[in-house]
């Protein structure tokens, strides 16, 4: 058996396209890494989940197969939510869960989110299931297989927990992912009244691509609330781990404005807690956390770093601009967007207009996410240059966590290299038009001396 392609073991996850860079064989190769490192670990039953990826069940038996080869247990739960997968590994006991999922990619990628003990595997701990591979260090054994439903556990546990002031009218786009089996369920229960976009799950997403950060994707949602009489609208990514949010007129509540009524909901019963946001996230945030009575931490970009920054803190809260909110208070700790979808609706049915609530959310100008392509590793090379040489004009500080967050009186710019694709990824924000154009001609004029590559700003 080949070794598998180095190139889908990502920082934070591993992905491929089905049947080229990621294969059956593959899969029960990972299976087998996956499972020998949880017994370095002491841990010896791993749950495993899929969502409605077409390419999902072959490549999960495989998994799986991997899993017991190296005597792992296996509890199979079946086509879930990613976040579901998560409480499963949670309420199961062990910690230990294997997603198979594609998230947001295309519909021919696939790939596997690891949680093991409690750690979801990112950077070293990802490059050394493959090194397992190539080396052939690989444990052996006869694990047993079983299956479990955990889809009423899930749904009973948030809606004992959540309860809505007023019945609340809905529009819910789950662009065919998987979502579209659990969430219109959970917000029935919860009382609300649910008008589906697109929620019978279909792995070729006929419809729109699963993927609430890009406008493109709500388009479907704005239109159902201007010819209804639904007052929000939510869509959830391919696998259920973001959430997007639409307020009646059509405006899109980016993710690092919603963690802003999420602190405040949460400060409101735990004054004095640390809510991390990440680099890419507002400067409005830090401002609005204190005066909610919040310690604000920012933290880097990246799920698994912000769910270890969470335990290291011991944060009740924390979100990043792509959309994953992660609660402690009153959950596990671990990103859920449908999790995060009725805790959103439990805020905005204490209100009679939840638009206006979200409308005056404290706003800025700003850029969506920019990405410039960089040949493979050049992103990497190119921040850790600008991060020993540049020099900014006006800058108050320079925030290196995560490459480059320059904070002006008046606005910042990010320069960080993406850890899943060769791009250094740009946001610009400001005050006004007038600070924003300045900021990015500050980074146009440090961006160009390194680099002769067309900028996207």
């Amino acid at each position: 058996m080949s070794k598998p392609s180095k190139e889908i073991f990502k920082a934070y996850d591993i992905r491929g396209i089905v049947g080229k860079t990621l294969t059956v064989d593959t899969a029960r190769l990972i299976g087998q890494a996956i499972g020998t490192e949880a017994r370095s670990r002491k841990i010896s039953t791993v749950v495993v989940g899929r969502d409605g990826r077409l390419s999902g069940p072959e490549l999960s038996d495989a998994l799986s197969a991997g899993l017991m080869a190296s005597g792992i247990n296996v509890i199979d739960v079946g086509r879930v939510a990613t976040p579901m997968l998560y409480y499963a590994a949670y309420e199961l006991g062990h910690l230990s869960g294997v997603m198979v999922t594609g998230s947001h990619n295309p519909p021919d990628y696939n790939g596997f989110k690891m949680l093991l003990g409690g750690d979801t595997l990112a950077g070293p701990d990802i490059q050394d299931l493959y090194r397992r591979i190539v080396e052939k260090d690989l444990a052996e054994g006869e694990g047993q297989l079983s299956t479990h439903d955990i889809a009423d556990a899930y749904l009973d546990r948030i809606t004992g927990d959540i309860k809505l002031a007023r019945p609340m009218n809905i529009v819910v786009d789950c662009g065919n992912g998987v979502p579209g089996a659990f969430a219109p369920t959970l917000f029935r229960r919860l009382g609300c009244r649910v008008r589906e976009l697109f929620c019978d799950v279909d792995g070729t997403f006929p419809n729109h691509h699963p993927d609430p950060a890009r406008p493109e994707n709500l388009q479907d949602v704005i239109e159902a609330l201007a010819k209804t009489d639904a007052e929000i609208g939510l869509a959830f990514d391919g696998d259920g781990d973001r959430l997007g949010v639409v307020t009646k007129e059509g405006n899109i509540i980016w993710p690092d404005r919603q963690l802003m009524l999420f602190a405040a909901d949460v400060l409101e019963r735990n004054p004095g807690a640390k809510i991390i946001y990440d680099v890419k996230s507002t400067r409005l945030l830090k401002p609005w956390i204190t005066e909610n009575g919040g310690v604000p931490v920012m933290g880097r970009t990246g799920h698994s770093f912000m769910k270890a920054s969470i335990k290291e803190t011991g944060a009740l809260l924390a979100g990043e601009m792509s959309g994953h909110v992660f609660f402690k208070e009153r959950w596990y700790g671990f990103d859920d967007g449908i999790y995060a979808g009725a805790r959103l609706l439990e805020v905005l049915s204490r209100v009679d207009d939840p638009s206006a609530l979200l409308n005056a959310l404290p706003n800025a100008v700003s850029t969506p996410e920019l990405n410039l392509a960089t040949a493979e590793g050049e992103n990497h090379r190119l921040i850790e240059t600008l991060q020993k040489e540049a020099r900014f004009e006006g800058a108050d500080e320079v925030v290196t966590i995560d490459g480059l967050r320059v904070e002006y009186p008046d606005g910042f710019g990010l320069a960080r290299a993406s850890n899943t694709t060769p791009v250094i990824v740009l946001r610009f924000e400001a005050d006004n038009e007038t600070a924003l154009e300045r900021i990015k001609a500050d980074f146009r004029r440090v961006l160009s001396s390194v680099t002769s590559a067309k900028l996207p700003f």
